[in-house]
């Protein structure tokens, strides 16, 4: 049997490294090396066990003191100290039992294979190897090509209009799958969505791996905009035009909301850029159909232009009576 490798040597680092160098070089090896990126390639796989064997050992301080001082002998059973570790199995049958227990080992793998090492809900602490020797993982820990993990999602872009983002609609999406084929998908884009936001299609992503749950569709929605509107999250905001008339005396006048057309009171000496709240009349909520936003208008007034000459008349009479005068102050104020 061939003599096992030094782990440093597997690792490519020196006796002096310090954790966070023994980390980066298990990172880098892992995934170099990782069976889901060598497919049938059984050197690579023999790699990666080997790399992982060291890691397990040198991060772990107590473990890698006494692989300093007795090498791979601390743990077949030939070591001279009696407190050598050899905890699980018989003896000369390769280290046994190796625990990831202080920490989240989140941070080493989830960096270099995404969800696939995530703890399953209920454990604690890391995770933990029961057994491997010469002929590689066994029992609880890795196992050849057996890992499962979910498959890539895929990004791609839906246009709608202002109107369909603001009531919802059905959409037709051709998408080109994993075989090159094309395929139409029907989506549902909820009312109320805005501008940017995503609906995420389950299962409609790339294949999983090791028989791992398929990726997610993201779609990213493009708002059209519409005329006379501004939308601000679940509010809108739009402006209209009265007649001085209308402003000085009050009234009546159409107002256009998503909704239809509104007749809205305008209040006596109504000042231009004065704003009016349409409670409810803005945006739905995605997450309570209940609930809408505001819808805001501005009111602009109109002045008058290309006046006849009665018309003027009657302008000056209406100063004369309110007793002002063309700048704006009362008649006989100082200038």
């Amino acid at each position: 049997m061939a003599a096992k490798k030094d782990y440093y040597e597997i690792l490519g680092i020196d006796k002096n490294a310090d954790d966070n160098t023994i980390k980066k070089a298990y990172r880098k090896l892992a995934k170099k090396y990782h069976p889901d990126q060598n497919a049938g390639n059984v050197r690579a796989e023999r790699q990666f066990k080997e790399v992982t064997e060291a890691y397990s050992v040198l991060s772990d301080p107590e473990k890698k003191k006494l692989y300093d001082r007795f090498g791979h002998a601390a743990f077949d059973g030939s070591a001279p100290d009696p407190d050598a570790y050899t905890k699980n199995g018989p003896q000369g049958g390769g280290y046994r039992e190796y625990h990831f227990e202080q920490g989240n080992m989140d941070d080493i793998f989830g960096d270099i294979f995404g969800d696939m090492f995530r703890q399953s809900k209920g454990t604690s602490g890391g995770f933990s190897y029961h057994g491997f020797g010469e002929d590689g993982f066994t029992g609880n820990g890795f196992a050849g090509r057996e890992y499962r993990r979910k498959g890539q999602d895929l990004r791609a872009q839906v246009e709608v209009t202002f109107d369909e983002a603001a009531f919802g609609c059905d959409k037709i999406i051709s998408l080109q799958n994993a075989d090159g084929q094309m395929q139409s998908l029907q989506v549902h884009i909820p009312a109320g969505i805005e501008d940017g936001k995503s609906v995420r299609l389950r299962g409609k992503g790339m294949p999983g791996l090791g028989g791992g749950e398929p990726g997610d569709l993201l779609l990213k929605v493009k708002a059209g905009s519409r005329p006379g509107f501004e939308r601000r999250g679940m509010d809108l905001y739009s402006a209209i035009s009265i007649p001085f008339t209308t402003a000085v005396l009050g009234g009546e006048v159409p107002v256009q909301t998503l909704s239809g057309t509104l007749m809205c009171k305008i209040r006596e000496g109504t000042q231009s850029g004065s704003k009016i709240r349409l409670k409810g009349k803005g945006i739905v909520s995605m997450k309570n159909p209940n609930v809408h936003g505001d819808h805001y208008v501005t009111v602009q007034i109109q002045v008058p232009k290309n006046l006849s000459r009665e018309a003027k008349e009657k302008l000056r009479e209406f100063e004369e009576a309110c007793g002002t005068n063309r700048r704006g102050g009362k008649k006989g104020s100082a200038a």
